[in-house]
């Protein structure tokens, strides 16, 4: 185990969980859009995370050079990807984007988007995010502690 592993660590749940606060704040900025480019309202995104795809080779008699992951070597994102929760109806005759006919006439799909949803995520990711940075901060604490006994 190299010596910046621990920095590394931490680096990757620091880029993961920046990313996730810009997808939140996204969600949250379109809380009210009901015509998006690729036509209806505004779709939910989340994160999705696994883990970081380190390797590290170790041999067994019966199979050599063959690759084991190790855990705890950092997170990565996997995909961005859409929530498939059903859009949100609003009743709302005089919205251009009203349905106009059929039984839900009158009815506005609005993005899928809960904003106490997303300031909860918005929450979880900023605590994370605090998290890997105490965790830097105390690796370089080490570091340093360690130059001190060696000198």
């Amino acid at each position: 185990m190299g010596m910046f592993t621990s920095i590394n660590t931490s680096a990757s749940g620091l880029s993961a969980q920046r990313l996730r606060m810009d997808v939140i704040a996204n969600n949250i900025a379109n809380v009210n859009t009901t015509r998006t480019t690729e036509g209806g309202p505004f779709k939910r995104q989340k994160v999705v995370f696994m883990p970081a795809d380190t390797k590290v080779k170790y041999k067994l008699p019966f199979l050599p050079d063959k690759f084991k992951p190790i855990a705890g070597q950092g997170v990565r994102v996997l995909r961005v990807e859409d929530d498939s929760s059903p859009f949100r109806l609003v009743y709302d005759p005089s919205h251009p984007d009203a349905i106009k006919t059929g039984e839900k006439a009158g009815y506005v799909q609005m993005p899928n988007v809960n904003v106490v949803t997303e300031m909860v995520d918005m929450i979880s990711a900023s605590r994370a995010y605090e998290a890997n940075v105490a965790m830097i901060d105390h690796s370089k604490s080490i570091f340093s502690k360690a130059l001190e006994i060696g000198a």
